[in-house]
């Protein structure tokens, strides 16, 4: 029983290595799941068994970069949440931790984040980027309403909000697309992330 299951781990793993370089060059839509199969060295049937079907192989493939870069940014809204609300005007400080966390992730990831944002059309992963700005708005705003609830006669400015968390979004997507070299994206970011930070701080509020 144990062979057998460390021989379906291989053969799941394969599977995923294969599939990677195929979506990597053809995308989601055009990618053939036999080749894949066959570069695996498995059956067509093996792709089903493991994944029930190719969108369920994207997500294999996938998976594991999209929960740490989730992890990263759920990490941080944490803390941020637990920050002393007094403090609110001062929040501007070092983000640069932060900002690394984020690039290394990506980076350490940088096939699987390629996949998911220029080479996952036609799949349930097509619209990601809105999903990851939806989630980052909403905690957005449940962080400024927090904030605003403990300063009378503020309100949560929503539609600057919502546009700052596009901005941040496009800036990493911008990173991306033009600096391949980590320490080069690290550069860029992390004055991005401060001008950014400060803008959440003073526009956050009405």
């Amino acid at each position: 029983m144990a062979e057998k299951n460390t021989d379906n781990n291989e053969s799941r793993k394969r599977l995923i290595e294969c599939a990677k370089k195929e979506f990597l060059e053809k995308g989601f839509a055009k990618a053939s799941l036999r080749k894949i199969a066959a570069d695996a060295g498995v059956t067509t049937g093996a792709v089903y068994f493991f994944f029930k079907d190719k969108d369920g192989l994207l997500g294999g493939v996938t998976e594991a970069a999209l929960t740490s870069l989730m992890g990263v940014l759920e990490k941080h809204f944490a803390e941020d949440t637990e920050t002393d609300l007094k403090s609110y005007q001062q929040q501007d400080g070092d983000h640069d931790e932060f900002a690394e966390e984020l690039v290394n992730v990506i980076y350490d990831n940088f096939d699987e984040m390629t996949i998911l944002l220029d080479k996952s059309a036609g799949s349930r992963f097509e619209g990601i980027v809105e999903e990851v700005i939806d989630r980052l708005d909403t905690s957005y705003m449940a962080l400024a309403e927090q904030y605003a609830a403990a300063m009378p006669g503020k309100r949560v400015n929503r539609d600057m909000l919502h546009w700052l968390t596009h901005v941040q979004v496009d800036a990493f997507i911008h990173m991306m697309n033009h600096f391949p070299d980590r320490e080069d994206a690290m550069r860029f970011i992390k004055p991005v992330m401060d001008y950014l930070i400060k803008g959440w701080i003073t526009y956050a509020l009405l």
